[in-house]
């Protein structure tokens, strides 16, 4: 009988239709493949139970939190040969996709696979797994849910991903620049578009662990309130100001941005915040942000973007992603952004993309993250922090294709007159103090 990686091998070019661009170890120590790729470990057979039972995404992510799949080598090299394989041939199609049950090589191949995972039933889910979602998408007790098991696995692992500056969205990256610099530019390249200066009052939507408010109040006067869902991130935030200061400018709450009522503020910026409200709460959103600001007032969106379906009714939610990263989240298309933005009554005065940022960002966070493997895993759980190698590895990639991307749009409430408050020509921010406003 040929060893297990052979038998895998073959049977994956059955199933689908061309030749496994990686090579294969399996249980039993055996391999098989081009050599040279990139290394795909089955560690146990029970992947392949996974698969067959949630073919796709769902069950290669099972297996590879449970530490039934792992790789060896280079990471990216072998997630961008599977993301060939599976989803860019045929112009997005899989390739399994053309075929049928009907077909007699299908059906052998999944017999055969039946017969090399071993007995049933299907292993249940890693723990990891988000479980118990109850009630519609995107109620408050259920943003809360859903932020709660994003966030709230350890400030500590955060800080060890993240690094010092605690920001956990794209940095805006020049030149041989670290990963603090970059952040601490995009921090202030959020606050000279939005013009801050001594005295403002900003509103932070989805305030992290107070970064963006911390900056805002150091460095240009700004009165800020943070919220978040995330109560670990908010008494993170909380020491961290009682300890940099400075003292009465910063409020860190624990409060659904819905829930704010003591506006006007002067700016809001939310930064990274808005992938978790959906398709079908973006406009509440939206009008939400417009009523809080006063007249004059502008708004800072920082939002990752997905390219948009020739039929829109066609997106689904990344299932690894809905089960394991951000329950509900939701990517939305740009012009869906603005239009919301606009049908809410905003002026859109700019829209920055930073796609490349992103992708040099997460792989920042990768490599911090594989560089403190053993200490990653005793503050969360082996498969927590398998979730986040996979998640910012394949992101890392996803942003690089211009698969997803990232913009920061700044709008404006108008006066009663139309009056933006911008100068004619307001892209001038690469330098300090040239803000704008």
């Amino acid at each position: 009988m040929a060893d297990a990686a052979s038998r895998l091998t073959a049977l994956a070019q059955d199933l689908l239709g061309v030749p496994l661009p990686v090579r294969i170890r399996a249980w039993d120590g055996s391999e098989a493949g081009p050599p040279g790729a990139p290394v795909l470990v089955v560690r146990h057979r029970r992947a392949l139970r996974r698969l067959l039972w949630k073919p796709g995404e769902l069950g290669l992510a099972r297996a590879w939190v449970a530490g039934e799949l792992d790789a060896e080598g280079d990471l990216y090299a072998l997630l961008g040969r599977i993301a060939a394989l599976l989803w860019e041939r045929g112009g997005g199609e899989r390739p399994a996709g053309k075929r049928t049950v009907r077909d007699p090589r299908l059906r052998a191949a999944v017999r055969e696979l039946v017969r090399l995972g071993g007995p049933w039933p299907p292993p249940a889910p890693p723990a990891e797994e988000i479980r118990g979602r109850t009630g519609r998408t995107h109620t408050r007790h259920r943003d809360r849910q859903a932020v709660s098991h994003h966030y709230d696995v350890g400030n500590d692992f955060y800080a060890l991903v993240l690094g010092p500056s605690m920001v956990y969205s794209c940095a805006c990256f020049t030149e041989g620049a670290t990963l603090e610099q970059a952040q601490r530019a995009k921090l202030d390249l959020v606050c000279r578009k939005l013009a801050l200066k001594e005295g403002d009052r900003l509103l932070d939507v989805g305030c992290g662990w107070g970064s963006m408010a911390l900056h805002a109040a150091r460095e240009y006067g700004a009165t800020v309130v943070g919220v978040t869902l995330s109560a670990e991130q908010a008494a993170y935030a909380r020491e961290r100001i009682a300890e940099e200061g400075p003292a009465g400018r910063v409020e860190i709450r624990v409060q659904d941005y819905r829930d704010v009522r003591d506006g006007p503020y002067d700016a809001i910026s939310s930064i990274g915040m808005a992938e978790h409200v959906g398709t079908e709460r973006y406009q509440e959103y939206a009008d939400a942000l417009y009523a809080l600001l006063r007249p004059g007032g502008r708004l800072l969106n920082h939002q990752i973007a997905r390219r948009p379906e020739r039929d829109e009714s066609a997106y689904r939610l990344d299932p690894f992603i809905d089960a394991y990263v951000f329950p509900d989240g939701e990517l939305a298309p740009l012009g869906r952004t603005t239009s919301a933005l606009e049908r809410a009554g905003f002026e859109v005065r700019d829209t920055e993309a930073l796609r490349e940022h992103y992708a040099l960002t997460l792989r920042h966070w990768v490599a911090h993250l594989e560089a403190h493997w053993p200490e990653a895993v005793r503050l969360t759980s082996p498969g927590r922090a398998r979730v986040w190698r996979l998640y910012m590895a394949a992101s890392a990639l996803a942003f690089e294709r211009h698969q997803i991307g990232v913009n920061q749009i700044l709008a404006v409430r108008t006066g009663p007159d139309g009056r933006s408050g911008l100068p004619l020509r307001p892209r001038v921010w690469n330098e300090r103090g040239a803000d704008g406003g």
